[in-house]
């Protein structure tokens, strides 16, 4: 196993969410929002200093987006929850939706491979724009709740994020009909 930088920062990005979690809990905003935050940058890192150091491992290229589906599925959860004593909460139709989305796509992934053979899903720019919208709804969530004020600009994070999430899914689902003919 080659634990190369970009796959420490990526293993990072993993050891920051129960502490995001558990500050968020208690009520400590600003340090969960610097938690997430902190996630947030390993993610933008750690794919840079691959391809510059020409790191790109196999161990990176699956842990990868599992830091960012169990960041984002945790961020969505909790800014969801309504017993946090946010200003602003993202809509649990929303939570929803995103979270089918990634369910629906892991599932497709799985069947494809049962059933054809083994594919490889390479992440589309669709998909890349979604995970950077979902970092910025979180964070902007974050820091709204942190100051205590309620924000229209958090409802528009969330009807960016609902807009790729519909394209990222729509794409999937062209790529996955073309695999199958």
């Amino acid at each position: 196993m080659n634990l190369t930088a970009a796959n420490q920062l990526t293993i990072l990005r993993m050891l920051l969410i129960p502490p995001f979690v558990i500050l968020l809990l208690y009520g400590y905003r600003g340090w969960a929002l610097a938690a997430f935050l902190a996630a947030g940058l390993t993610d933008m890192f750690d794919g840079l200093l691959a391809r510059a150091r020409g790191q790109k491992t196999t161990l990176g290229a699956w842990l990868d987006p599992m830091a960012d589906k169990l960041l984002l599925v945790t961020m969505f959860v909790m800014l969801t929850l309504p017993d946090i004593g946010s200003a602003n909460r993202l809509p649990l139709w929303f939570t929803v939706l995103v979270l089918s989305r990634d369910i629906a796509i892991v599932l497709t992934a799985a069947v494809v491979n049962l059933a054809i053979g083994p594919r490889t899903f390479r992440p589309s720019i669709y998909g890349k724009i979604a995970t950077a919208t979902y970092v910025l709804t979180g964070a902007i969530t974050l820091y709204f709740n942190y100051l205590g004020q309620p924000s229209p600009l958090v409802g528009a994070f969330v009807y960016a994020s609902l807009a790729i999430t519909i394209v990222s899914a729509f794409h999937y689902g062209v790529k996955v009909i073309r695999i199958g003919h």
